[in-house]
């Protein structure tokens, strides 16, 4: 168990927002509304998913600058960003420009490896040099250098009335030290630390030594700080699904149950040839989950945590699980919500 002087330091929440293709607006104006609530229920932070080609939000950092408009504190994170769709410099960009809106409080997560079925969208993602790609670090490494102020170009200075800058313009100085890597394996781990990230682990990890989700997560956590400039200091922020049922209705307590009734199996071994494991969803009372969570090797060395919101709930099931977690859970973990 940590020690009643390691309370819980930051509270977040992660959703997927999703939408009724037929009425877009709609879903994406209920993301915005939970956001406007998070901040009011005192969260630190709001983190969106990326989704692309599905009925999720697929420009999570145009949702944010929205949310930069209508939100005065709360941080706003993406988790994650694959960056295999994108091009590391006119991210870099649309990363600044939303960070100096947001008044510096952008916390974008970003992950590598091919776009999901790249088979099928790689002609229309990069026609022209899809089979040469580089969907490794490296392409993380130039959104880092772009991002924290390295030339970009060797043009600069003046050209008739048009002003030239050798670096991404906004240039936001604080938002270098706010990217995040989503990691789910010990390479990834150490890669991020290494680089001088922060580290997002989520409900989900590669089974590489063990087969034993707390333990591996443990491992990743442990490889990461062993690796970071700032050691112990170094942010890592978990992801799990956490579901609290005080002030749920009993037809919401039965769904919620349910749910995690039908996710269980795929946590009890290695999915797939990538060897995946998911950690179970906690359903229950705060004080049931609280205790849960208390018990988890990962848990007990971190200070900060982004819930994960399931995806498939109702606006209204996602406004009393996050009233239950700012009110009764995340003060049963020691958090104090921010003014």
């Amino acid at each position: 168990m940590p020690l009643p002087s390691r309370p819980l330091r930051k509270l977040g929440f992660l959703t997927i927002g999703l939408f009724d293709g037929n009425d877009p607006g709609r879903g994406h104006e209920s993301t915005l509304e939970i956001i406007e609530l998070g901040e009011r229920l005192g969260f630190d932070s709001a983190w969106l998913r990326h989704r692309h080609l599905q009925y999720g939000i697929s420009s999570p950092v145009a949702v944010l600058a929205a949310a930069s408009q209508r939100t005065r504190r709360i941080e706003l994170g993406t988790a994650v960003t694959p960056v295999g769709w994108e091009n590391p410099l006119r991210l870099a960009e649309d990363l600044a420009t939303v960070d100096v809106l947001s008044g510096g409080r952008l916390n974008p997560g970003v992950s590598v490896g091919p776009p999901l079925h790249y088979e099928h969208v790689k002609h229309a993602l990069h026609p022209d040099t899809a089979a040469s790609e580089d969907f490794g670090y490296a392409r993380v490494e130039r959104l880092l250098d772009f991002v924290r102020g390295k030339p970009a170009t060797d043009f600069s200075g003046v050209e008739g009335f048009e002003v030239y800058s050798d670096r991404v313009q906004p240039h936001s100085p604080g938002l270098g030290s706010r990217m995040w890597y989503g990691g789910g394996s010990l390479r990834s781990a150490r890669w991020a630390g290494e680089h001088g990230m922060n580290f997002l682990t989520s409900s989900v990890v590669k089974a590489e030594e063990s087969e034993d989700f707390a333990e591996i997560q443990l491992g990743h956590v442990r490889a990461f700080r062993s690796a970071h400039p700032d050691g112990d200091r170094a942010r890592v922020s978990q992801g799990l699904v956490v579901i609290p049922t005080d002030g749920a209705t009993p037809a919401q307590r039965e769904r919620y149950e349910e749910y995690a009734r039908k996710r269980l199996p795929r946590t009890t071994t290695p999915q797939g040839p990538a060897r995946m494991m998911f950690a179970p969803d906690l359903v229950g009372t705060s004080e049931e989950i609280a205790e849960q969570l208390y018990a988890q090797a990962a848990f007990q060395e971190i200070d900060e945590v982004a819930f994960a919101l399931p995806f498939t709930f109702a606006h209204e099931d996602y406004v009393q699980i996050l009233t239950d977690i700012a009110t009764k859970l995340g003060p049963a973990l020691g958090w104090r919500p921010a003014a």
